[in-house]
């Protein structure tokens, strides 16, 4: 085998998977009891009934330093040799989460780098991953992504408070081959900043949000890259078992789902629970439905993310057999 096919056979394998939420839940009878909106209002809109949301004293950086320790040990051992943290949310505009995630993991030394696409960072952060792996820069990446995106709206605002919760999610990526369950198929994302004006957020408390219109990007930019996604990795829109899509609110999902011809009962979902977590979407409903057993080794998987600047993004990957871990209170599973 030549080097050139050496480098096109080598893919990134999920090896690892881990979770982590606020233990402060806030609901909507909480939200009703202090803006003008109703739990009819919220739940009809968007689909959600509760969020998870980080107090003082719980950074973006703890919550990158639980998920990512989780991934680690659920996953198959390896050795990480690089870090990516995907976050419109870091706790300081510098230096960088990453490096101190690292260092808190016991991994100072390696590479370790913040990466800012709004809600489709951790899609862009699995693309620099797997460029890293199909390089032979390194052979294993973790890849996290935190957001504490309940700092974002103003806090009277009643449209957009209920939309955003806090979280993280993480995975950890292998050298491996393109055959194998848990390789990332090709990678389809985009931008386009024309639109960088309908979700802006200048500093915490001072998010703009234009939802209709917001709306009508997410359904057609994640239903464009879903498709291509699936025809690159060789796949028709029925061979997918589970769609994956970030957890912006259920009637966009819902909508990208139909679009694409995926019954509801192969669409994940878990927003009514923990509300629009940013970069951690993805990766934390993964750890939750793998956790579940919504999402079973073998799963032909499709993932879909949009957020703002605007960007979008898309995968394939077939489900690994990964540990399970038990569901932390309030991260289950809605449609």
């Amino acid at each position: 085998m030549t080097a050139a096919s050496q480098t096109v056979s080598r893919a990134a394998v999920v090896c690892g998977v881990g979770a982590a939420l606020p233990p402060h839940i806030v609901t909507n009878a909480d939200l009703t009891a202090r803006l003008d909106t109703t739990d009819e209002w919220i739940r009809s809109r968007t689909g959600i009934t509760q969020r998870h949301v980080a107090r003082a004293d719980l950074s973006t950086t703890d919550l990158a330093v639980r998920a990512a320790a989780q991934a680690i040990a659920d996953g198959q051992p390896v050795t990480v040799e690089a870090l990516v943290v995907a976050t419109t949310t870091p706790d300081r505009c510098c230096p960088a989460t990453a490096p101190a995630v690292a260092t808190r993991l016991g991994l100072t030394g390696i590479p370790a780098y913040d990466l800012a696409a709004g809600c489709t960072g951790f899609l862009y952060a699995l693309a620099t991953a797997a460029g890293f792996i199909a390089a032979g820069t390194v052979r294993t990446v973790l890849v996290v992504g935190a957001d504490r995106l309940a700092t974002l709206p103003a806090p009277e605002d009643r449209t957009t408070v209920p939309l955003f919760g806090d979280g993280a999610g993480a995975v950890v990526l292998r050298h491996g081959s393109a055959g194998e369950a848990g390789a990332l198929g090709p990678l389809v994302l985009g931008s386009d900043g024309t639109g960088a004006g309908l979700i802006r957020a200048f500093r915490p408390g001072a998010l703009h949000m234009d939802g209709a219109d917001v709306f009508r990007h997410a359904v057609d930019r994640m239903s464009t890259a879903s498709r291509q996604a699936a025809t690159a990795a060789g796949w028709d829109v029925t061979d997918i078992d589970r769609l994956a899509p970030h957890q912006a609110n259920s009637r966009i999902t819902s909508f990208v789902a139909r679009q694409l011809g995926v019954p509801d009962d192969r669409r994940l979902g878990n927003v009514g629970d923990v509300g629009n977590t940013g970069a951690a979407s993805i990766p934390l409903l993964l750890a939750r439905s793998a956790a579940d057993g919504r999402l079973k080794p073998g799963h032909r998987t499709l993932l879909t993310a949009f957020g703002a600047g605007l960007t979008w993004g898309a995968t394939t990957l077939t489900w690994p057999d990964l540990p399970l871990t038990p569901l932390p209170e309030g991260a289950g599973h809605d449609r």
